[in-house]
C-alpha cells in the first residue's frame, strides 16, 4: 500500500471530508475521489461511510488509520534522524597530493562532491604539492595523497589502488625497440618531470636512486599538455601512469614501455589525521573518493 493512501485516509478522517482535505493535500476533491475509489477497489472494502455533514471511518478504515500514523511517525522520526546525520557533514577541507599527475583527476572529483555535499567545501592546495605529510601535521590541509605509507602515530593512511608507471615516447625513439626499459638506460635519456626536488619524483625515488643512475638531462614541465608536445616531438622520456593521460589526446605514434622487467608498481594512500577520523564530513569525503578512485 502506498504511503500516499495512508496520507489521504489520515487527512480525510481528521479534516471531516474529502473538501476540506483539499487544502491540506493540495489535490483537487475530484483527484482525492479518484484516489480513494482506487485505494477502496484494491482493498475490497470501504474506508469511509460518506454523509453530507461528515465523512466516517469504517471499522477496516479506523484500522488503517491507527497504522498509517504509526507509519507516517516513523518516516518523519527517520527523516529528522537523517537531517542530524547530513548536518554533521558540513565542514571545509583542504586537499594536496604528492604527485602532479594526480590532479588530473581531482576537479571533477570536487565538482560531484559539491553536487552530493553541498555543504562540504573542497580546496585544492597546490603550494602543498610534495610536501603533504608535513603540511597534515602543521593543519594547512587536512588530506593528502601519497604514495608512500607515513610513519608517524598521529595520522591514518587509507589503501586506494596500485598503479604502474610507464615510460612514454615516441615510437621512433630508439629505446621503443626494448621489451622493457632497465635502469641504465636512463643515464642517456633527457626526462621529462613535472617538478623539482628529484626526491618528489616517483620514477627517480623508486627506480632510478636505488639503483645509483641520474638521466643525462632532465626538464621539469608542470603543464602535463606540453609534456606531451615535447615527447610527440621525440625529445625524452616521460614517466606516468596510463590512467593519469586519460584526459588527454595522445597520438598514435606514442607509446608506452615497461619500467624494469617486472614494471614499476606504486601504491596510493590517502592520508588523514586521526583526530579527524570519526568527523562525519571527511568519512563522506574519504568513501567517495575510494569509490571513484579505486581503478
Amino acid at each position: 500500500m502506498e504511503i500516499k493512501y495512508f496520507k489521504l485516509i489520515k487527512t480525510i478522517a481528521e479534516q471531516g471530508s474529502i473538501a476540506n482535505a483539499t487544502s491540506k493535500l493540495f489535490l483537487t476533491q475530484s483527484a482525492l475521489s479518484h484516489q480513494l475509489k482506487d485505494l477502496e477497489n484494491q482493498l475490497g472494502f470501504k474506508v469511509f461511510y460518506r454523509t453530507r455533514a461528515q465523512w466516517k471511518l469504517t471499522d477496516e478504515g479506523h484500522e488503517l488509520y491507527l497504522l498509517g500514523n504509526k507509519i507516517l511517525e516513523n518516516i518523519d522520526a527517520s527523516f529528522k534522524n537523517i537531517q542530524q546525520i547530513r548536518q554533521g557533514s558540513i565542514g571545509n577541507i583542504k586537499v594536496s597530493t604528492e604527485c602532479y599527475s594526480f590532479y588530473q583527476g581531482l576537479p571533477k572529483f570536487i565538482q560531484k562532491m559539491g553536487l552530493l555535499y553541498p555543504e562540504i567545501n573542497v580546496d585544492l592546495i597546490l603550494e602543498a604539492t610534495h610536501k603533504p605529510i608535513s603540511k597534515i601535521l602543521s593543519k594547512d590541509i587536512d588530506i593528502a595523497i601519497v604514495t608512500s605509507k607515513p610513519k608517524n602515530d598521529l595520522l591514518l593512511s587509507i589503501d586506494l589502488f596500485d598503479d604502474e608507471i610507464y615510460a612514454v615516447m615516441h615510437k621512433e625513439n630508439k629505446l621503443n625497440t626494448l621489451d622493457y626499459i632497465s635502469a641504465n638506460h636512463f643515464s642517456n635519456t633527457h626526462l621529462i618531470i613535472h617538478s623539482f626536488p628529484l626526491e618528489t619524483v616517483s620514477i627517480y625515488e623508486h627506480f632510478l636512486k636505488p639503483n645509483n643512475i641520474t638521466p643525462r638531462k632532465i626538464s621539469a614541465i608542470p603543464l602535463t599538455e606540453v609534456a606531451l608536445e615535447l615527447i610527440e616531438a621525440n625529445f625524452g622520456l616521460l614517466c606516468m601512469p596510463k590512467w593519469a593521460l586519460k584526459s588527454f589526446k595522445t597520438l598514435d605514434h606514442l607509446v608506452f614501455k615497461k619500467i624494469g622487467k617486472k614494471g614499476l608498481k606504486r601504491r596510493h594512500f590517502l592520508v588523514i589525521r586521526k583526530t579527524d577520523e570519526q568527523k562525519k564530513y571527511i568519512k563522506d569525503f574519504i568513501s567517495n573518493f575510494v569509490s571513484e578512485f579505486s581503478i
